[in-house]
Formats: C-alpha cells, structure tokens, sequence
C-alpha cells in the first residue's frame, strides 16, 4: 500500500520557523524587544557605587562644608521668617549639588543600558493602558508559567548575592569594625563609607553577570515567542507581496494588453521578416524619429502565424531570412533599435522593400 506523507506543520499551526524581518520590524514598533531589566538594574548600580567611590572626597567636603555652616552659623542666629527661609534655600542648594551628580551618573547609566541592548527605540503602544491585562485567568496563567518560575530564581539569586557580598565585606573588615569605638568621627564615618561602597561594588558585580545571563535568556524566550508557523509565514507574503493568484492574472492581463498592443501597431510596419514558419519580426523605419529600423512586433510559431496573417491582410511585404529572424528576435524586443551588426542585412531588405512598392 502506498503510503502518503503529509506536513502536519500546515494544519497544526505550529510556531517552528523564525520569524520574518517584517515581524521583527512590527515587533519593535509594538515596543517588545529582546533585553534585560536586570542588565539596567546592574549597571545603574554599579555605576552609582563607582561614582561614590571616586567621587567620595567630593562628597565628604560638601557634607563637612553644609554641617559647619549650618552649626556655626545658622544656628546661633534668631529665628525669624527671613533667617528660615534662607536656611531652607541653603539646605535645598546644598542638597542639590550633593545628589546632584548621583542622579545624572544614574540617568547617563541607565541610557547607555538600554541603548547598548536595543538600539534607539520608541514606541507609543508599548505605553497604551491594555485592559486584558486585568484578566484574572490570564493573571493564573502567568504566574504558574515558564517565565514566573525564571523570575522567582533570579529574585532568590538576588537576595543570595547581594546577601552574600554584603557579608563577605562585613566578614572581611570585621577588625576595622571591631576598631570603630575607638577611632575618630571622621574616620568611622569613612570606614562605615567605604564599608557600604565595597557592599555595593561587589553586589552590583555580581548582579552584572547575572544580568548578562538574563539577557541571554531573554534573548532566546523573545526568539521563541516571536516565532511563526508555515502558514504565518504564506499569509505574510500574500499581504505583502500579493495573493499569487491574483498576480498571475494581472500579468496576465498585462500580456493580453501588451498583444493587443501590438498587433495594432503590425500594420504601421515596412516588412515583415520570417522564419518563414517558426518565426516572424516586423520592421519599420521612420528616419524622422529613429536612427535607424526598429522592431514593431515578433513572435514564434502561433504568433508568428498571427503576424504574418495581419500582414497579408495589410498588404505589407514577407521576406524570408531565416538566420535574420532567428538573430532579431532573440537579440531584440519589441520597440528597441536593430542592433548594429544586422544594419547592412536589414538596409539591403529594407531598400528591396521599397523598390518593389514603387513598382507597385
């Protein structure tokens, strides 16, 4: 028994090619993209402990500058509506270039994480309110799904890392903090400072790797949903291209026209070169417009026949050429010039032609 092979892709839908440039390209306009929230996360970290590292020795002047003046002024005058009004300003300005720069290294931070994963990119949509997201059912759905599952891991390595880092500085600077009682305001200040830095530093490190590895999976999740079936990938086509059916009647329209065309312009020619049966070409010459012969109308076999038919009725003059024709209608189409080799041949025809209709 002869057994029959069926693709079950077809009626099954399934989601197994890649998706199209044009999907990707709609996809992006939806806003979803492939990147990492975690990859932003980390890298604003890490770039706000770096600036409190280097930037510490700024940071303790302006802090030292804003308690002297506030002790060893402000405090010692009266309290009246004027004198609190230009405290709050002070405090305020002092604020401001304290967090100042902390801010702008986060908001610089945060715009090189996101550009550095996908580009420069906006989308309206992305920020559209979507009321099926409300739907408790999908809510279930979602929360016992692949990708809660995959957050709930990232949130426990999380909590690990930053648990563990946090410890390991502790641990590691356990003396220093042991010292503390016994050291300077100052210097508890920078130990507890730095304490907190190198928390932060390691932390971040190692949330920056985990990031990557996020950014590796949400690559491949986004791969995978944006996946399309066979079908997908037709239906695609047809919209964009057009129903394939449809086209082949417009060509074929446009061939009808195209014959049409020409067999109205058979007439209007000087000669018509045959095979004598396989093939016919029809020339005119008209030195007011041309240069030189051109090519009205050809054909093969059936066609040929037509044209020759058209041209009996018309009264225009059959020369038989067989290599002639054969060359003239594989090297020329329909209204281009006789190429230059075949000048002399086709001036010799031409001139018989003309001698013969003024005997005529």
């Amino acid at each position: 028994m002869a057994r029959i092979k069926l693709n079950l892709q077809l009626f099954s839908g399934e989601r197994t090619e890649k998706a199209t440039p044009k999907k990707r390209e709609e996809t992006r306009k939806k806003g979803q993209v492939a990147k990492s929230v975690e990859i932003n996360t980390a890298v604003i970290l890490l770039s706000m402990f770096l600036f409190l590292l280097f930037g510490r020795q700024f940071l303790f002047d302006q802090f030292e500058h804003v308690m002297k003046d506030f002790l060893q002024h402000y405090l010692l005058k009266d309290l009246t509506n004027q004198n609190a009004s230009n405290l709050l300003s002070k405090i305020y300005m002092q604020i401001l270039i304290l967090i100042g720069p902390f801010l702008g290294v986060a908001f610089i931070a945060a715009i090189v994480a996101n550009v550095s994963q996908v580009g420069f990119t906006f989308s309206a949509e992305a920020i559209n309110v979507k009321f099926d997201r409300l739907d408790p059912i999908q809510g279930f759905k979602k929360i016992y799904s692949l990708r809660a599952v995959v957050e709930l891991v990232k949130s426990l390595l999380k909590i690990t890392i930053v648990g563990a880092a946090t410890f390991f500085v502790i641990w590691q600077s356990k003396q220093d903090i042991l010292n503390l009682p016994y050291i300077g305001i100052r210097a508890v200040a920078e130990t507890i400072y730095m304490l907190v830095v190198k928390s932060g530093l390691y932390a971040s490190c190692s949330l920056l790797v985990l990031a990557i590895l996020d950014l590796f999976y949400q690559r491949f999740d986004f791969e995978k949903n944006i996946r399309m079936s066979k079908q997908d990938i037709k239906d695609e086509y047809k919209k964009s291209e057009g129903d394939p059916l449809i086209k082949s009647k417009i060509k074929q329209k446009q061939r009808e026209i195209a014959m049409r065309r020409m067999m109205q312009e058979i007439p209007k020619a000087d000669v018509i070169i045959t095979n004598p049966t396989h093939y016919a070409v029809a020339l005119k010459y008209d030195e007011e417009k041309r240069d030189a012969p051109f090519v009205v109308a050809k054909g093969v076999d059936f066609l040929a026949l037509k044209i020759r038919e058209i041209a009996k009725v018309h009264d225009i003059i059959t020369i038989e050429n067989r290599p002639l024709a054969r060359a003239l209608y594989a090297q020329a189409e329909i209204g281009d010039e006789v190429p230059e080799e075949f000048f002399k041949a086709v001036a010799e025809i031409l001139a018989y032609v003309y001698k013969l209709k003024r005997k005529i």
